[in-house]
């Protein structure tokens, strides 16, 4: 080993403030040679921060004049190079400092322990892993054909014996792709690999850890050789599991799109599930992809990554269209079982008549009443939570608008409060119209907690159980509520997108969805895309148990209360025909030049005023010129005022991904500089791939 200076240079990646400008990793001085990967203690200004040893030289001559590293965290081994080349990818893709993305994807213990007090971790750590738990070996379900094609391409990119081009496993509803993931992850782990598995929502991590847990506890007895990574875990239990992945001693990491960062030095295979989910897009900070970063992963590492969907994302489709992507289908339910008939209920067919709501219709009250008679379970779903969305005075038209925001609050009648789900400004219900006395105010609208009260009003005995963001706040209650539904013990689930998403509900026979059009009409592009999925997911909850059809019950059925029977989207859903409603919208998208045929990035700023946030944003137009490149005019964002913040965004688009990541390149540090000429502007951020414009 050659002889080490007594005082070397080091580049350290630390969260250095946006404004700053100090985008790249910083040098320091060093009493010893430092792998990069090192996690390392470093002052900055007058904090003392944690910072990442980076990859690459510093000028020798520089190590005399620099500020010393305070700590070395010699006890854990350094994070690996690909860990730091995703990082360095991610951080210049998504124009992010590589010191703020490394602070904010590492657990946030780290930064608060003494290299002493993580050696002690780690040791306690060791003790915990010691110990093993012997298990039976799990009874695996035979494999369909569909499904053990799939198995078996999967399996030849783990052994490397065929080349690896992103898999996208497009399954119906209850088709198997959970299997296919276990049998893939089973081959990725006999192999000596360790294996990523990302879920969109944090309340589908605990069931689909009981899944693995069940099926790996014999090939995996270890503690912590199974573990979950999201944002609801306890401080020191995110450490601990992060420690295990990067330790290797977790085999198989369960997490949300904050896992795509986790350290997993023997990766060996990513899967992505419901990869058309758009919880996988962070919507703040560095505003990356998961789904994206993990096809980025598999690429750098020469594995396979599998993304599993109904539903996929027209951009994945036309990555598998355009044959950059390997489309592995699986066309059937598992046993059997059909898809739900899907029943367009045309709204303007209903005769008028006093009492009759345009959510619970009569003969959507007299099928659930028919279905509770047969003991069959339903879900009705409604894409708004609250009791109504907006209080409203008859006498001189005053509604329930925040006072922050450009935004209705919603009305919550378990608590009587008026509650705005942007800003979260929260008032008790007025006793009277603030506006002019009027003790007449009423609810306009309907949200889950009013429809929940309605069907226990209009079906008296039912068993009606609402699960939404609000009826899930504490602690274990969304787990609870679950149970009680897959224990036969809830005879009408009420419930948001948030029971649409991977459940399997072995009981529901019936599905209806209120209210859908709304989605229909939106400014936004991608917003037909998300009701189909969204619809196809609600549906796809029912029937789900084919001995049960097979018995002679009747069919699983959903219904679709519209008013726009005909329109194309409905009439695709009807058929469960997701290819025919992707090849449309693709048509659009490409006559409209919208993703995936261009590349899209807005520049968001945040100010008191509006006029302020459009002055930077049309100082920013005039910096930088390119002709492949179009700057649209500034607009208001869709929710203009947030917690009175106004809020002003610009479209910049271009053909080309390159095109457009070499213009961000030059544009962002002028931005910077920008910023200090127009001090009204609280807040600005960049935001490639935008999900929603």
């Amino acid at each position: 080993m050659p002889e080490i200076q007594a005082r070397a240079a080091v580049r350290v990646a630390v969260d250095a403030p946006q404004h700053s400008g100090l985008n790249g990793p910083l040098d320091y001085a060093s009493e010893q040679a430092l792998a990069p990967g090192s996690l390392v203690r470093v002052p900055l200004g007058k904090r003392e921060l944690l910072g990442v040893v980076w990859p690459g030289a510093v000028e020798p001559d520089q190590a005399l004049t620099l500020r010393p590293v305070t700590a070395v965290f010699d006890a854990l081994a350094p994070l690996h190079a690909a860990w730091c080349r995703l990082l360095d990818f991610a951080a210049g893709y998504y124009q992010r400092s590589v010191g703020e993305l490394a602070s904010a994807v590492l657990p946030p213990q780290l930064r608060e322990l003494s290299p002493d007090q993580l050696a002690a971790r780690l040791r306690k750590l060791e003790r915990k892993a010691a110990k093993a738990v012997e298990a039976a070996a799990p009874v695996k379900p035979a494999l369909a054909p569909e499904q053990a094609d799939a198995v078996a391409r999967i399996e030849a990119g783990i052994t490397g014996a065929a080349a690896n081009r992103p898999v996208l496993l497009f399954g119906v509803t209850g088709s198997g792709k959970t299997e296919v993931y276990l049998r893939a992850a089973e081959a990725a782990l006999a192999a000596g690999r360790q294996v990523l598995v990302l879920v969109p929502e944090i309340n589908l991590t605990p069931q689909l850890e009981a899944r693995f847990t069940e099926r790996f506890a014999a090939l995996l007895p270890e503690p912590l050789a199974i573990v979950s990574l999201h944002s609801a875990l306890t401080p020191a239990q995110r450490l601990q599991n992060w420690l295990a992945a990067h330790l290797g001693r977790a085999r198989l990491v369960l997490g949300t799109r904050l896992a795509v960062f986790a350290s997993l030095p023997q990766l060996g295979l990513i899967v992505v599930d419901e990869e058309h989910d758009p919880s996988y897009k962070q919507q703040d900070g560095a505003r990356y992809s998961a789904r994206d970063l993990a096809v980025w992963r598999a690429h750098d590492l020469k594995i396979p990554v599998v993304l599993g969907s109904a539903t996929p994302s027209l951009e994945s489709w036309q990555h598998a269209e355009s044959g950059r992507y390997e489309r592995l289908t699986l066309s059937a339910r598992i046993g059997g079982g059909a898809l739900p008939r899907v029943r367009l209920f045309d709204m303007k067919a209903l005769p008028a008549s006093a009492g009759v709501t345009t959510a619970l219709t009569a003969p959507l009250l007299a099928e659930l009443k028919s279905r509770l008679e047969r003991g069959e379970q339903s879900l009705v779903f409604l894409n708004r939570r609250g009791y109504a969305p907006v209080l409203h005075c008859g006498e001189c038209q005053w509604k329930s608008d925040c006072p922050h925001c450009s935004a209705w609050r919603v009305f919550h009648k378990r608590d009587r409060t008026l509650r705005c789900h942007h800003c979260g400004f929260t008032e008790r219900v007025p006793r009277a119209c603030p506006n002019c006395g009027n003790h007449d105010i009423a609810p306009i609208g309907r949200g889950t907690e009013r429809l929940e009260e309605q069907l226990a009003e209009a079906l008296p005995g039912a068993r009606v159980l609402r699960i939404d963001a609000d009826s899930t706040r504490r602690k274990g209650e969304l787990e609870a509520q679950l149970k009680a539904v897959h224990d036969g013990e809830v005879d009408i689930l009420v419930g948001t997108q948030m029971v649409t998403k991977g459940h399997d509900f072995r009981r529901i026979r019936f599905v209806a969805a209120v209210n859908p059009d709304g989605a229909l009409f939106s400014s936004d592009f991608r917003a037909p895309e998300r009701l189909f999925a969204l619809l196809m997911q609600a549906g796809g909850r029912a029937g789900r148990d084919a001995e049960r059809d097979a018995g002679g019950e009747s069919p699983s059925e959903m219904w679709v209360q519209t008013w726009h029977r005909d329109h194309p989207l409905y009439q695709a859903l009807a058929r469960h025909d997701y290819v025919r409603f992707a090849a449309d919208q693709l048509a659009e998208r490409r006559s409209a030049s919208l993703p995936p045929f261009s590349h899209l990035a807005l520049l968001r700023a945040e100010a008191r005023t509006a006029e302020a946030a459009k002055a930077f944003l049309d100082a920013a137009a005039g910096l930088l010129q390119d002709g492949q490149v179009l700057v649209y005019p500034p607009v208001p964002h869709a929710v203009a005022r947030v917690a009175d913040v106004e809020r002003m965004q610009m479209l910049v688009e271009a053909g080309q991904r390159a095109r457009l990541q070499a213009f961000l390149r030059d544009w962002v540090p002028t931005l910077i500089e920008l910023k200090r000429q127009h001090k009204a502007v609280l807040r600005w951020a960049v935001d490639v791939d935008p999900l929603a414009i």
